[in-house]
């Protein structure tokens, strides 16, 4: 039996949250792994803010939900799990009636996991899919709850809204953290720049910006210029190329790491394999 192309080969992983399963994943195949989080998900220093949207949606307090993560919405239901547990039926009624906009798979399987399903899901899992979307409704007069993604306040989506008629309520539950500390993170682009490396397999925007925060951008570009760039979906492909780095994989569709893992198999040299899904971070 020929070996998987994945055998031997080091892959870098910057994921956080889903890093042991994404690991597993590759190891599978026979791939050496270097673990390098580079943020972690915590969630939002002072819950009040979070309570009080929490309290005004489940009263009925808006006409639609846009969801634009997995994590939002998991991370509102421990929000209220630990400090007012009592909400959580109004809380699920008014989910279950409001009409549920979704940036992609990761928050429709959230909502799959309460029994409920989104109700349009965007075209593409970007903003400008979103708001294409959106164009599709009529919005005057309506109260539009946004999750956001994690503190960042998504201006674009917001002024859509408002200039479509809309009053916009936004909730954060969540924001992002080092996970690395700077000489880590540093420690990771020397050996990518080395050659060492095989490829680096992103799943979030947000670890592309870490890197460019800790190093300067030529120091950042002539690293991932000496390995094989992997993205989990356009998303974080656009946070690549914005940058000027150039990606080399990313699955077409089903933007989990199980059709990632597949994806970085095919770069290594192998065929198409099966796709498949599986969880990843928001």
């Amino acid at each position: 039996m020929n070996p998987s192309p994945l055998h031997d080969r080091l892959i870098a992983l910057p994921e956080t949250r889903e890093l042991d399963l994404f690991a597993a994943l590759l190891e599978r195949r026979g791939a050496r792994v270097l673990r390098a989080p580079l943020v972690a998900i915590r969630d939002a220093g002072d819950p009040e803010p979070v309570l009080r949207w929490l309290r005004e949606f489940s009263a009925g307090g808006c006409h639609e939900l846009v969801l634009l993560t997995g994590e939002g919405l998991r991370r509102l239901l421990a929000c209220i799990e630990r400090h007012e547990p009592g909400l959580r039926p109004a809380f699920i009624a008014a989910l279950a009636h409001a009409r549920k906009i979704t940036r992609g798979p990761k928050p429709a399987r959230a909502l799959r996991e309460l029994g409920l399903s989104t109700d349009l899901e965007a075209a593409t899992p970007t903003t400008a899919g979103v708001i294409a979307t959106l164009a599709t409704l009529q919005l005057a007069g309506h109260v539009v709850g946004v999750q956001l993604y994690g503190s960042e306040a998504n201006l674009p989506l917001q002024q859509y809204l408002r200039a479509a008629g809309a009053e916009v309520r936004v909730v954060a539950p969540y924001v992002y953290a080092d996970a690395a500390d700077d000489a880590a993170v540093r420690a990771l682009l020397t050996r990518l720049t080395s050659g060492e490396v095989d490829a680096i397999a992103f799943t979030s925007k947000t670890q592309v910006a870490r890197l460019f925060t800790v190093a300067d951008a030529a120091s950042v570009l002539a690293a991932l210029a000496a390995t094989q760039v992997a993205a989990v979906g356009p998303v974080v492909a656009a946070a690549l190329t914005e940058r000027g780095v150039t990606v080399s994989a990313m699955p077409e569709s089903n933007w989990f790491m199980k059709p990632l893992s597949a994806e970085l198999a095919r770069l290594m040299g192998g065929g198409a394999e099966p796709d498949g899904t599986g969880a990843v971070q928001e």
